[in-house]
This record gives structure tokens, sequence and C-alpha cells, in this order.
């Protein structure tokens, strides 16, 4: 038995030549490059902050309509939990392994979380990504480093964040855990 291989970015279609004649199966690549890794940070920060755009534009609930649709891009809380430490959560909501912890965080507006003033509210124009470092390891990659939110008035907030992205069955990257938190500051 012979075979071909033609490799695309998302899948590869391999050629079995049998005696009995051609049978082309399509297998999806699931590795993630370190250029969709970037490329999926930008689109986040780029999120956060039309969502805070929308808010001040419109209010409450379009922000909280576009949230959803950014939560069901990006995280892949249809595949399971999701390891989400938000940067500004308290005990007992530290973490947000579903979808609604996850929207409550960044819009608020929930009467189960109510610590949660909204994220993604806080007019946020800017978001920076600097990764101390990337590690890919075929469908999932994780990240390490600082990310800077500037707002409308120019005030900066950097936060320490990790996070693991795993590309699902589509080719789709989804983020599978995020931890962000304040830099450590000695007293």
């Amino acid at each position: 038995m012979r075979f071909l291989a033609k490799a695309t970015a998302v899948t590869a279609t391999i050629l079995l030549m049998t005696a009995g004649g051609v049978n082309a199966v399509e297998i999806h690549n699931g590795s993630i490059s370190e250029a969709e890794v970037l490329k999926t940070q930008k689109a986040w920060g780029e999120a956060l902050i039309a969502i805070s755009r929308e808010y001040e534009d419109k209010g409450v609930k379009p922000a909280r309509d576009m949230a959803e649709k950014v939560i069901d891009a990006a995280y892949g809380y249809q595949l399971g939990p999701v390891l989400f430490k938000p940067t500004l959560t308290q005990e007992p909501q530290t973490f947000r392994t579903d979808r609604e912890g996850a929207l409550s965080y960044f819009v608020g507006h929930n009467p189960k979380y109510p610590s949660d003033t909204g994220f993604a509210l806080k007019g946020w124009r800017e978001v920076h990504v600097e990764n101390a470092a990337i590690l890919l390891y075929g469908e999932y990659a994780t990240t390490l480093g600082k990310v800077s939110f500037i707002n409308k008035d120019g005030k900066v907030t950097t936060v320490d964040k990790s996070w693991t992205f795993k590309k699902d069955d589509f080719g789709t990257i989804r983020i599978v855990q995020h931890h962000s938190s304040l830099p450590y500051a000695a007293k």
C-alpha cells in the first residue's frame, strides 16, 4: 500500500492507493502555531475593547449580548469546564469554570455574583499582550506573560496572565485555561 499526502494549515488529505483503487480520507491538523496564538490573543483584547465601547454607547444589555458571543467564540465552555481565574474575584467565587460565571465577570449585573462589577465595562481603549514564553504542544498552546489594559482616561492596569489554548475539531482555537492576577507587590 502507498499513500500520498497533501497538507494545508487545517486539514490533510491522505490518498490511500490500494489494489482496489484510491480512497481519500481528510484528517484534521490540530497543531497550533505561534502566529495563531498571537492572533487569538490580539482578538481577545480587541473583543474586550469592543464590549467596553458597546456598553458606553448602548448600555448593559447590548454589552452583555456581545460578551456572550465573545465568550462562545473564544472560550472552550462547549468542550467542558474552563479553568478561568479572573483577576478581580474573591472567595467564594474566585474561579469561573462555567459560562455564566465568566459572563458575570465580564459584564456584571448578575445577582448570583454580587461582587462582579464587569471587567469588560471599565472603559478599555487598548490591550497589550507581552508574552514571556509560548509553549506549543500539538493541539495545545500555553502562554505566560503580562497584559496591560489602558482605559479611556489613560490609566494602565497590568496583570500577570497565563492562557492555555486548544484547537477544537473544527480548527477553532479555544481558551481552556485563563489565569490572571495582579503582580506581587512586596510590603
